[in-house]
C-alpha cells in the first residue's frame, strides 16, 4: 500500500498562523512536529510514499521529511508530483494514480489532519485495504461527536453509503446527530489506483484525459515529476467527492472513531489545546484578569486580557487577529481582502522559508526593506535581477560567493557588496556552515515580486 499525501491548500481559516507559502500542515500547531510530519509518522507502515504538492511548497515537505529521517529508519525515499497551481483533489489523485501500477492500493490522506488513537486508526486502515482490494472506492467516515456545521456528512448503513451531503446548518446537523446514521466526511480514501482511474473515465473523462496529457508533458527529475503550468491549467478543477465519490456505485465507507480532527478552524484548534481552569488555552505569554474561554496564541509578545470571554487572539510578528469564538470561519474573508489589496500578509510570514534557506524581514518602510538572510551550506539563490530596487549585502557569518554583474566575489564577515537596480546577481554559500547576511533594499518598490530569474536550481519562474 502506498500513502499518497495531499499537500495542497493554504489553510486560510487559520490566518495569520497559516499563510499561502507556509500553510497549516507545515506549522507546528500542537507540539514539536507539524501536522505533515505527524501524517508521515502514522502512515509509516506503508512501504511507499508519494507527496502531491504545490511546486512553491515542496521544499517545506522535503525539509520536514529530512527532520524525520531518524524516526523512520529504512523508510524509502519519498517521491513527489509537483503542481504549479492547484486544481483540487480529483486531478491531484488522478496524477498520482497515473504514475502508479493499476493494482497498487492507495491510501490517500490530507497532510493537515490530526489522529489521536493510532491503534484504532490502523484497525480502520486494515478494513479499508480489505475493501479496496475487492475493487471498492473506500472513504473513512468519522463518528460525529457534535453537530458540526464545518464538515460534510456521509449517510451510511454499515459499510454501505446511502448518500453524501453538504455542510449543513446547525439544526440539520443536530438532526443528523440524532439519527445515528450520519458520519463526518474525513476526506481520506483508500482504493486501487486502477479503480479510481476507471471510475474517473466513467464519471469525469475530461479530467482524466487532461491529467493524462499533463503527465505526458511533465518532466521527471529524479524523484520529482513536474507538471507544466499550461498543462495544469487545462485540467478541470473539481474535488474527488464531486467528481467520483458522489456518483460512483462502488463506494464503501469505514465508520471510524480514532480521535480525528481536521484542524480547519480556530475552534477545532481550541478543542485540542490544553486549557486552564478558566477555559483559557495555556500560554506563558498570556496574562489573564477575569478572562474565560479564550484561545490565546502569542509567540513573541505578552498578551494581557481583562474580562475577555470566549474569544480568539492570535498575535504574530506582523499581524494580530481578534475574533469571537464561533466566528473563525469568517477569517477566510480577511485573507480575501488582503489578496485583493495585493498585501504580502496573505502569503508570507515575516520569516519565510525558501528552498535555499530562509529570510526574516527586520524592518520595512516607504522605499526600503531590511532582511536577515540565511543560506544553507552548498545552496544558492537564483541568478536574478530587480527592476526597482538596489541591494546592499553585509556578511554576518560564513563565507559568501557573490555574482555581481561580471564579477564573482568572495565576501567574508564584516565585508559587503552593493548591487545596483537592473544588475544581474546571485548569492551562494560554498561552505559547510550556514551563511548569514543582512540585506538592505532601497528603491521605489521593494515587493517580493520584483524579481526576474535567469537560472534557478529550483525551477521557479
Amino acid at each position: 500500500m502506498i500513502n499518497v499525501i495531499l499537500c495542497g491548500g493554504s489553510g486560510t481559516r487559520l490566518w495569520p498562523l497559516s499563510r499561502q507559502l507556509m500553510p497549516k500542515q507545515f506549522v507546528h500547531l500542537l507540539g514539536e512536529r507539524s501536522l505533515f510530519q505527524e501524517t508521515v509518522l502514522r502512515n509509516s507502515l506503508c512501504p511507499e510514499r508519494l507527496v502531491v504538492s504545490n511546486a512553491e511548497q515542496y521544499f517545506l515537505a522535503a525539509d520536514q521529511l529530512d527532520e524525520l529521517a531518524d524516526r523512520v529508519p529504512g523508510a524509502p525515499e519519498s517521491r513527489f508530483v509537483l503542481e504549479p497551481t492547484g486544481r483540487n483533489t480529483a486531478p491531484a489523485l488522478a496524477l498520482a494514480c497515473l504514475a502508479l501500477d493499476p493494482e497498487e492500493v492507495v491510501l490517500a490522506t490530507p497532510s493537515d489532519h490530526l489522529v489521536r488513537d493510532k491503534a484504532k486508526y490502523e484497525e480502520s486502515l486494515r478494513e479499508a485495504e480489505r475493501l479496496a482490494r475487492l475493487g471498492f472506492l473506500v472513504t473513512f467516515g468519522i463518528k460525529p461527536a457534535a453537530p458540526e456545521t464545518g464538515y460534510g456528512y456521509i449517510q451510511a448503513k454499515g459499510e454501505d453509503v446511502v448518500r453524501f451531503v453538504e455542510k449543513p446548518d446547525l439544526e440539520t446537523a443536530k438532526l443528523y446527530l440524532e439519527s445515528g446514521d450520519f458520519l463526518w466526511n474525513s476526506g481520506m480514501f483508500c482504493f486501487k489506483a486502477g479503480t479510481l482511474l476507471r471510475e474517473l473515465e466513467k464519471r469525469e473523462p475530461a479530467i482524466l484525459g487532461a491529467c493524462e496529457a499533463a503527465l505526458k508533458e511533465s518532466k521527471a527529475e529524479g524523484r520529482f515529476v513536474r507538471i507544466p503550468m499550461q498543462a495544469m491549467l487545462a485540467i478541470p478543477s473539481k474535488s474527488i467527492d464531486y467528481a467520483v465519490m458522489e456518483k460512483s456505485d462502488c463506494v464503501k465507507v469505514v465508520p471510524s472513531d480514532f480521535g480525528w480532527n481536521d484542524l480547519g478552524s480556530f475552534e477545532s484548534l481550541y478543542a485540542e489545546l490544553p486549557r486552564d481552569d478558566a477555559g483559557n488555552t495555556l500560554s506563558d505569554k498570556h496574562i489573564s484578569v477575569g478572562s474565560t474561554g479564550n484561545l490565546i496564541l502569542a509567540r513573541d509578545r505578552v498578551v494581557a486580557t481583562v474580562d475577555l470571554h470566549d474569544s480568539i487572539v492570535v498575535d504574530t510578528s506582523d499581524a494580530l487577529l481578534v475574533a469571537p469564538r464561533g466566528k473563525s470561519q469568517q477569517v477566510k474573508s480577511i485573507v480575501e481582502i488582503l489578496q485583493a489589496s495585493g498585501s504580502e500578509l496573505a502569503s508570507v510570514h515575516t520569516t519565510a522559508s525558501r528552498p535555499w534557506g530562509k529570510y526574516t524581514v527586520l524592518r520595512e518602510g516607504e522605499g526600503y526593506k531590511i532582511k536577515r538572510i540565511a543560506v544553507k551550506p552548498g545552496a544558492r539563490l537564483s541568478l536574478q535581477k530587480h527592476r526597482f530596487r538596489s541591494e546592499h549585502w553585509v556578511v554576518l557569518s560564513g563565507v559568501a560567493k557573490v555574482t555581481n554583474g561580471d564579477d564573482v566575489l568572495t565576501i567574508r564577515p564584516n565585508e559587503s557588496t552593493y548591487i545596483p537596480a537592473g544588475r544581474m546577481h546571485r548569492l551562494e554559500n560554498p561552505g559547510t556552515e550556514r551563511l548569514e547576511i543582512v540585506e538592505v533594499q532601497v528603491g521605489s518598490y521593494v515587493g517580493e515580486d520584483d524579481i526576474e530569474r535567469f537560472d534557478d536550481d529550483y525551477r521557479r519562474g
